[in-house]
């Protein structure tokens, strides 16, 4: 058994611990900078325990947006999988500009892909207002960099950012379901876009654009698609909670197989290939009402209206769960519930936020637990039918 190496996320020695672990080296476990979030994720490492999980080589903290946070095991192996499957899917090495936090899966892994073909780790700011232009252009390598949506969108709205963006040979856009407006104005500006869909337990993104990286498997259960990954890229356990890997870890021929709680289908198109299309969460079909109403569906509706908008379920003595729509534009409950007429009536929402900026956590994603804590308490405007 063998103990990890925890380190703030930036740290300057982050990259060359990475390297040293993946060359057999102590297990890495990167800390957020923040202070707060650090001591709630050291509570949950508790760095002085061995490691029990066989050849541990990351160690990557969840968001813990709707919890206390899990501390995910990633082999060495599954990581080296992960690399070398991503530089096949992109065309082949190259180096990668990190622009997400690296306590991140999204942020670690573009560490790892780097330090693993021995090429250049850039950095750069979340707002990727100092992006590596000129190495970029001299440099006679491909280039590769990880982004939010959130990031994106506002990347767009900024030319010379925009422009840099333009001397990537691909972007991955992952972490949160990606609008496909967002990707036409990507495409318009001439940015090479890969949507990802993943996460800390897969490696981070194990499907691009639909397709499953080389030795992953994808399998979707009875219960409304209910999303199972299999391969060589699926995590080892939960730090010292092998209560809680057992409720999603199963055993397979080629690999872990993980029970998700998430939702899709396969999509075909006129050529005969099909693709994965992620409808949402399991949780995301709450019963409103007596009726199941799946939000994923209100919200993909309520983008018609506004881009940015999303929809939650609040727990409610009458209803069992308020539907409620949480916009960022000016515009009645009355005026939702019209334009979604053609839903059925539980579906249609009971209640109004309204806010010019909807909270995200760090790694850009809604953040859904702090818009139910807004519609007891918070800053929005509130609206209730």
């Amino acid at each position: 058994m063998t103990r990890m190496l925890a380190l703030s996320a930036d740290d300057p020695g982050l990259d060359a611990a990475v390297e040293r672990m993946l060359a057999g080296g102590r297990a890495v476990a990167p800390v957020p900078i923040d202070p707060q979030a650090a001591a709630s994720t050291m509570a949950m490492l508790r760095p002085d325990e061995p490691l029990a999980e066989p050849d541990a080589g990351l160690i990557v903290g969840t968001s813990g947006s709707t919890g206390q946070p899990k501390g995910v095991v990633l082999s060495r192996a599954a990581i080296r999988s992960g690399v070398a499957a991503t530089h096949h899917r992109l065309g082949g090495p190259g180096t990668w500009t990190l622009a997400v936090p690296a306590h991140y899966v999204a942020g670690i892994m573009v560490i790892a892909r780097a330090v693993a073909a021995g090429t250049t780790v850039f950095r750069a700011r979340p707002d990727l207002g100092d992006l590596p232009r000129g190495q970029l252009s001299d440099s006679g390598q491909r280039h590769y960099l990880s982004l939010v949506p959130t990031q994106l969108v506002r990347a767009l709205d900024q030319p010379k950012v925009t422009d840099a963006l333009g001397h990537y040979d691909a972007i991955l856009l992952g972490g949160a379901a990606a609008d496909p407006g967002l990707l036409e104005r990507a495409a318009a500006a001439g940015l090479t876009v890969v949507t990802t869909y993943g996460m800390s337990e897969t490696s981070g993104g194990c499907v691009y654009d639909g397709v499953p990286l080389d030795g992953v498997s994808i399998g979707l259960g009875a219960e409304a698609g209910r999303v199972t990954i299999a391969g060589p890229v699926v995590f080892s356990g939960y730090r010292l909670r092998p209560d809680l890997t057992a409720e999603v870890l199963r055993s397979g021929p080629e690999g872990g197989v993980l029970l998700t709680r998430d939702r899709a289908e396969w999509v075909g198109t006129p050529d005969g290939k099909q693709y994965l299309r992620v409808l949402g969460r399991i949780d995301d079909v709450v019963i409103s009402g007596g009726v199941n109403v799946d939000l994923a569906a209100v919200e993909a509706a309520l983008k018609d209206l506004d881009p940015h908008a999303v929809a939650i379920g609040v727990p409610d003595p009458e209803w069992g769960t308020r539907i409620i729509a949480a916009l960022t534009i000016p515009i009645t409950l009355a005026a939702v519930r019209q334009t979604l007429h053609t839903l059925e009536p539980a579906a249609r929402p009971r209640g109004l936020l309204r806010h010019p900026h909807l909270p995200h956590t760090s790694s850009g994603k809604i953040d859904r637990q702090e818009l139910i804590a807004w519609w007891h308490a918070g800053p929005a405007e509130k609206e209730v039918l």
